[in-house]
């Protein structure tokens, strides 16, 4: 082997037969995971089990922290309910699914940083439509079910929270003086915490992507039904702000959360007399 070791073989063995599992699951994330109620994802062996290791070792040779902790039920809960923020079940041509699984699973990095805010408009605009008022009516409804479902992602976040709480508790009473189970506990800390944060980007993703949308219906195809997609859009947007302020707990928020209740607007955007901005302007960067 012009003086390669058995030792040395054995590795490049090894490193090519990783090479090509990862080829293989990579192939296998195409599939679209499975979801089930309300857009919350669904278990099977392939997403849940195969993928989710692999993905493990690439974080793993990418230096990045990974826990061996079981999930408790609060912590899976939470990542299937947090799914359907992550990606778009009835629109998987603007949401990116397949990349989301990538990066759900720890199979690449972050990709979700870069997405456009225009492609839910486009979306919108290539559908076909008995009315044009129709639009509006599907706009509004999409961002209506995000009203819906994300005080459910909130609550599972606060348990996650709360189960982080007894995890630390536990760690300073039992185990204060073990390196090996602290750097568990932190590995499983910073797996918890990319999930919430990457959360708190998709529905920030989502309000600008439904923003961009209605100013374009608006020039477009002008309708009343702007303003009920307009209203929803302002309830919408206290749930964003608290996303990205890390407020799942608290009272107050809780209160705002009740659908029963009435949310703070903010400014119509028919007040606004500024101009709608060009596409160079509607990137997430």
């Amino acid at each position: 082997m012009c003086g390669q070791s058995a030792s040395g073989a054995k590795s490049a063995t090894s490193l090519f037969k990783f090479m090509a599992l990862t080829l293989l699951v990579t192939a296998l994330a195409a599939c679209a995971r499975p979801v089930g109620d309300f857009g919350r994802a669904q278990s099977d062996v392939l997403h849940d089990e195969i993928l989710p290791r692999v993905g493990a070792l690439a974080a793993d040779g990418r230096k990045e922290p990974v826990s061996l902790f079981n999930l408790t039920n609060e912590e899976q809960d939470m990542r299937n309910r947090i799914w359907r923020f992550l990606v778009a079940n009835k629109a998987q041509d603007w949401m990116f699914d397949h990349a989301v699984e990538m990066q759900r699973t720890r199979l690449s990095k972050p990709v979700d940083l870069n997405f456009r805010t225009d492609r839910y408009y486009r979306h919108l605009r290539l559908m076909d439509f008995a009315s044009s008022r129709g639009r509006y009516l599907r706009l509004s409804q999409d961002v209506y079910d995000d009203i819906e479902t994300i005080p459910s992602a909130f609550g599972s976040i606060c348990l996650v929270m709360e189960i982080e709480r007894r995890r630390e508790v536990a760690l300073s009473g039992l185990y204060a003086d073990n390196t090996a189970v602290k750097h568990q506990v932190r590995a499983r800390e910073y797996e918890n915490k990319n999930y919430i944060t990457w959360f708190a980007r998709a529905v920030d993703y989502r309000y600008k992507s439904y923003d961009v949308a209605l100013n374009r219906l608006l020039v477009e195809t002008p309708h009343e039904e702007a303003h009920t997609a307009n209203e929803y859009l302002n309830r919408f947007a206290v749930l964003v702000g608290r996303a990205k302020n890390g407020e799942f707990c608290d009272p107050f928020a809780k209160e705002s959360y009740n659908h029963d209740k009435d949310f703070p607007l903010l400014d119509s955007r028919y007040s606004q007399q500024s101009e709608i901005k060009e596409d160079e302007d509607e990137f997430l960067k």
